[in-house]
């Protein structure tokens, strides 16, 4: 038989202490949200920096750290390779224009120049034994035309002699009509003798001027196959520094390798690199100032490289020659991104830029010592000063110093 089943109460013991912990949990997380949102603090007003928000004048610009390299520098790049027999100067020594510098050695580029200097020769007896076979045709066809014209003027003296004969019925008309015949045949030879001179002078000449062409031409190459084997024996194109010469004997260095490079000493310039932020506003002809050797340089960017590496481009100032540098040397450069300076609302770079992100400032409260987090917008820079768009008027106390301590609190309660 079923058994009726009695409803349990909650107990009101168990009810109080539930709304009790929920309570307690209400005042907890109230608590914590009033201490995030401000802050005790153990520094003093001495322990902080403090500028006033006031207007100054400005030109935007950034600073830069730029290096000396020469202005012209020559690559020492193998046309041949080949393999290092002897190395005559060191890394870093001045070389004159001419200087060796490192002697190859390349057996392709010797048994070429071996080739073609049999290649000229043979052309070359090829070529004085077709001059020499042409001249003798020319003269057998010159004896042939000398005897031809003899035997023409032989004819034409015996025809009158058989004429006057002829007259006196002594020579019969079959004989002078002969000889009349023979005549006419040898002006005939004679004729063609002629053409076939003209024709085989035309031909003479021709091929005459294609020997000696091809025999330039494989002396020109013969050159140039001696000119790479002399090539073998690097030379100093320039006179200079030989900044850079990685070279070792023994080692094979293969054609468009670079064995080093020489600098020019008299004329440097100075290249800095740029964050890519900055590579739509960099122009050509941009003012900067440098200080160099004790003076403050004014300069212009004369190059810009806009190849970004690194998340950084390059730009390029050229110096003047009475400037004394080393290679490598570096040197503080201000980059002006204005032509002109303005009038703005300003306050001093500091520590507080990087805690805060340039998005907000403690805005300081000298009468309660407190500080209450205040979102800006702030604008162009110098390695001085920040321009102020938005957030604290002029005359506003902000904090300049370090913000790690503030926790990103709301306010800040100062110490006296």
């Amino acid at each position: 038989m079923d058994k009726q089943l009695k409803k349990k109460r909650f107990p009101l013991k168990m009810l109080g202490m539930t709304s009790l912990i929920l309570v307690l949990s209400v005042a907890v997380a109230w608590q914590l949200n009033s201490s995030e949102s401000r802050l005790r603090s153990t520094l003093t007003v001495q322990d902080i920096s403090l500028a006033t928000v006031k207007p100054r004048v400005l030109r935007e610009s950034i600073s830069l750290r730029a290096s000396a390299v020469p202005q012209q520098t020559v690559f020492l790049d193998l046309t041949d390779g080949g393999r290092v027999e002897e190395r005559f100067v060191e890394q870093g020594s001045y070389v004159e224009k001419g200087e060796p510098l490192v002697q190859l050695s390349n057996t392709n580029l010797q048994l070429d120049l071996i080739s073609r200097e049999a290649q000229v020769t043979e052309q070359m007896n090829f070529l004085r034994n077709t001059q020499m076979t042409m001249e003798t045709n020319r003269l057998n066809l010159q004896r042939d035309i000398l005897d031809l014209k003899y035997q023409i003027q032989t004819l034409k003296r015996h025809i009158a002699q058989s004429e006057e004969l002829h007259a006196q019925s002594m020579v019969s008309d079959e004989d002078l009509t002969s000889l009349r015949e023979k005549l006419d045949y040898q002006q005939s030879l004679l004729e063609l003798a002629r053409q076939r001179q003209t024709t085989e002078e035309k031909i003479r000449e021709l091929q005459l001027n294609q020997l000696e062409d091809s025999v330039d031409m494989l002396t020109r190459n013969l050159e140039f196959a001696r000119q790479n084997v002399n090539n073998l024996l690097i030379r100093a194109p320039i006179s200079g520094y030989l900044s850079e010469f990685n070279v070792e004997k023994g080692e094979a260095r293969e054609a468009g390798s670079r064995l080093g490079q020489i600098d020019l000493p008299e004329r440097y310039k100075l290249v800095a690199s740029i964050d890519e932020f900055y590579l739509n506003r960099v122009q050509l002809g941009m003012a900067a100032s440098a200080e160099v050797g004790g003076r403050t340089l004014d300069l212009q960017v004369d190059r810009i490289d806009s190849r970004v590496t690194s998340s950084q481009f390059q730009i390029e100032f050229n110096l003047t020659d009475d400037i004394q540098m080393t290679r490598g040397q570096s040197f503080n450069l201000t980059l002006h991104l204005e032509k002109n300076e303005q009038q703005r609302l300003a306050i001093p770079r500091g520590p507080f830029l990087q805690e805060g992100g340039g998005h907000f400032v403690y805005v300081f409260d000298e009468e309660s010592l407190s500080a209450v987090r205040t979102p800006v917008r702030l604008g162009r820079q110098t390695p001085q000063w920040v321009e102020v768009l938005e957030g604290v008027s002029e005359g506003t106390r902000i904090i300049t110093s370090s913000y790690r301590d503030f926790q990103q609190a709301d306010s800040i309660q100062l110490q006296q």
